[in-house]
């Protein structure tokens, strides 16, 4: 049992300015440790590999147009297979973006997006969230994390594993035996059988919970409203589950 009240909250890489349901889910963590004192723990999914997953919304200041920016990768595989944690970001994309957002935010804001250093998706986003001071006085614990994976449970015959396809890290699917890469529809690449460590797999969405909790061992947990449609909470009675507040907009990026 935890010596002190644990609150967590887990989510994907959303975007270079995080989307709205994030800071949601930020406040309604910090309000319940206001209420019950015990640390939060941001749980950063970076494993996932869905590029739309960091499109990035906003809305022009002056003609109150909607935008719509994100990441660029260096090919396609990046694009389609690579985890978040890998899909590096073309040198030229940072300045070529921070022309773009004056129409979206104010300086502050855009200095800090300027500021950031990290090369891949996963990285870039983690930076600028803790620069902004969104993170301030949150652990971070991150599902890429070699030895979050090693101290997580097994998995079952259904999981994804982080391995080599020409030249490239990708996620692919591992089940009934095979490592899958999903083209789109009901059509597959089979990859050829390689050795698996524990390093390499993360877990499905119906397993991503009792794996994570496995590890940061949480009483509170933050749920989106995306999670409260397959997350069986029956399942784990030792934790107590807190919907997100409320929040205009929650699609949309936070812009300061």
């Amino acid at each position: 049992m935890a010596s002190q009240p644990i609150i967590c909250f887990g989510q994907q890489p959303c975007g270079f300015f995080p989307k709205r349901y994030l800071i949601a889910k930020i406040n309604s963590a910090q309000a319940l440790q206001q209420k019950i004192g015990g640390k939060i723990i941001f749980f950063y999914h970076d494993s996932d590999h869905d590029y739309r997953e960091t499109i990035t919304v906003m809305r022009d200041c002056q003609t109150g147009v909607i935008d719509r920016l994100n990441f660029e990768q260096e090919n396609k595989i990046q694009k389609k297979y690579s985890p978040l944690y890998t899909k590096r970001i073309p040198a030229d994309w940072q300045a070529v973006t921070a022309r773009r957002l004056p129409r979206f935010t104010d300086k502050k804001l855009i200095t800090i997006f300027s500021s950031i250093k990290g090369k891949t998706v996963a990285d870039f986003c983690l930076e600028l969230y803790q620069q902004a001071g969104l993170l301030d006085n949150i652990e971070v614990v991150r599902s890429s994390d070699k030895t979050v994976r090693h101290n997580a449970i097994d998995m079952a015959d259904d999981y994804f594993v982080d391995l080599n396809y020409e030249n490239e890290i990708v996620r692919a699917r591992f089940k009934d035996g095979k490592v899958l890469l999903h083209r789109g529809g009901d059509q597959y690449i089979e990859l050829p059988k390689q050795v698996i460590e524990k390093s390499q797999i993360n877990p499905d969405r119906k397993q991503r919970f009792s794996w994570m909790q496995s590890v940061v061992h949480c009483t509170h947990y933050i749920t989106g409203q995306g999670e409260g449609n397959y997350l069986e909470t029956q399942n784990f009675p030792d934790v107590i589950f807190i919907n997100r507040e409320e929040i205009t907009d929650p699609d949309f990026a936070w812009v300061g």
